[in-house]
């Protein structure tokens, strides 16, 4: 199994492909002074094997690379952030009530 994971900034959202078939997106919109994560999806044939996870930890690590912050709208995200307390930093502090974080 290959599998690439890259940010499409043109169709504004992260990709996951696996053997060159998308297997999963994060969709995202830059606004607010963040990057606002919008819906996460795993194609059929791909549910059941973490790629949401891979990808939603790809697109975590990325904005602290390039130091930007995000507002989880997305409820996968959201749950993910909340399960791993080092990630919290990246949701600014006084947003953070607003996503039960």
């Amino acid at each position: 199994m290959d599998a690439v994971l890259r940010d499409n900034p043109g169709a504004h959202r992260y990709e996951l492909h696996i053997d060159d078939q998308l297997a999963a997106v994060v969709e995202y919109s830059d606004r607010d002074g963040g990057r606002a994560i919008m819906h996460t999806e795993v194609g059929e044939g791909f549910e059941g094997r973490g790629l949401g996870s891979q990808l939603v930890r790809y697109v975590l690590d990325d904005a602290r690379r390039q130091g930007r912050m995000i507002l989880p709208y997305c409820s996968f995200v959201r749950d993910y952030i909340a399960r791993h307390a080092d990630d919290v930093d990246l949701v600014p502090a006084e947003r953070r009530g607003r996503f039960n974080l």
